[in-house]
């Protein structure tokens, strides 16, 4: 199965000022929404807390701290999966991923949550694709997919 994590990030590596943050100034959103219908999508408590209206036509899956995240993607029945974080939820699903697709913004929030909260084993990505956002000049997804043969399990 492909488990993709798909996140809008800021240039220094954040994807929320805080953890209870509806994300508005994403430009990617009908992106993701295009991405996403019809697949499962995984996230934490937080992140479904604050945008389950907007996920209409997806199969939700809430991971709590004390879910397996193997156990979580074994129940699926899917080709394919997205992990919609947050940062805890990323890290503990990152020896699972098999993309990532990440759209980088123009900006700095200095602080806030974090792509991975914690350490998340080590990945050699290789870019696949750049989808270009739509009306944002210079706005880009980058599609990786993870080198599963220089997988490093830290």
């Amino acid at each position: 199965m492909d488990v993709i994590l798909i996140a809008a990030i800021s240039q220094d590596g954040y994807i929320a000022h805080h953890s209870q943050e509806k994300i508005t100034w994403s430009k990617d959103l009908y992106l993701f929404k295009k991405q996403t219908m019809g697949w499962p999508v995984i996230m934490g408590s937080n992140t479904f807390g604050c945008i389950q209206k907007e996920l209409k036509g997806r199969d939700i899956v809430v991971a709590h701290r004390n879910d397996d995240p193997g156990e979580v993607l074994a129940k699926l029945n899917s080709k394919k999966c997205f992990i919609a974080g947050g940062g805890k939820t990323n890290a503990r699903f990152s020896p699972y991923l098999t993309h990532l697709y990440i759209t980088p913004h123009p900006l700095i929030f200095g602080d806030g949550v974090q792509l991975f909260f914690e350490k998340p084993c080590k990945m050699d990505l290789i870019l696949e694709s750049t989808v270009p956002i739509k009306g944002e000049k210079f706005l880009y997804q980058f599609q990786y997919r993870v080198n599963s043969d220089l997988r490093h399990n830290t």
